[in-house]
């Protein structure tokens, strides 16, 4: 099995280096904020913050792709970086501090593109969670102040916390009935929202979550986070990984009931 010890260290120094990027323009009074073309919103933070691992990946990777939010794709290969500067831009442009960077290491294979290494760095909150494929996932201040993750044993969907975002995404997308049936079967259901149901499915605090409309950017990192914590992670169509448009995670035990009342 390859070894990404190396390559998860290199996601700390970003994820540090954004972090710092980030930080530093939260909650300013002059932060520059524009529209983009799908109508969501993009600040200069973003873009620093992209920009700023992009240049730290032409260093120390440079024979590697990278594909981020606010830039694109860049180069080509079998290995490929993913970035999302701050997942949550709505949060963080009003001050809200549910927000992350999220940061992933895609390698293609026999079954196509899989994530192998994720962070998700929150500094507004004081977390961050990881993984690599092989390693285990894991939460904590650093590499050498961390718990490892692990996901719930709830079995039951009657028992079940559900996290979500919105309700918007799922009646444009003609889903609102399957959606508001399993909020109905489930114990407790809270709109979270971002990446931040991912983690709590990954610690164990949440049995399951899923969303209508993502884009890679926003899942690979997750996704490599929850299985290793040993859930499960796919589209709402049952494909395992972060390539389907849509997502979903769980426990594992409650994944296939869950994806019952969400399929199309």
């Amino acid at each position: 099995m390859p070894d990404y010890h190396d390559d998860l260290r290199l996601g700390h120094v970003l994820a540090d280096a954004a972090d710092a990027t980030t930080m530093e323009r939260f909650k300013a009074l002059d932060l520059k904020v524009e529209t983009k073309p799908d109508m969501t919103p993009v600040s200069e933070a973003d873009k620093a913050a992209e920009e700023l691992i992009r240049t730290s990946l032409q260093r120390a990777r440079p024979r590697d792709a990278v594909l981020g939010e606010e830039f694109g794709s860049e180069g080509s290969g079998p290995r490929r970086w993913v970035v999302d500067p701050i997942d949550g831009t709505k949060n963080y442009v009003r001050g809200v501090p549910v927000w992350a960077t999220l940061i992933a290491l895609m390698e293609r294979g026999e079954g196509g593109d899989r994530p192998v290494v994720g962070v998700v760095s929150a500094p507004a909150l004081g977390r961050r969670w990881w993984a690599a494929e092989g390693l285990g996932a894991y939460t904590g201040r650093s590499l050498s102040s961390a718990s490892r993750l692990a996901v719930s044993k709830v079995s039951n969907l009657s028992d079940a916390s559900f996290a979500y975002s919105s309700l918007s995404g799922w009646e444009e997308r003609g889903r609102l009935n399957g959606f508001l049936d399993l909020t109905r079967a489930c114990w407790r259901t809270r709109g979270y929202g971002d990446f931040w149901p991912y983690m709590m499915v990954a610690e164990g605090s949440v049995d399951i979550c899923a969303e209508p409309e993502l884009s890679l950017w926003d899942m690979a990192a997750n996704a490599v986070i929850v299985q290793e914590a040993g859930g499960r992670f796919t589209g709402l169509d049952g494909v395992p990984g972060p390539n389907s448009g849509d997502a979903a995670a769980s426990n594992g035990l409650l994944h296939g009931v869950m994806l019952d009342y969400l399929r199309p």
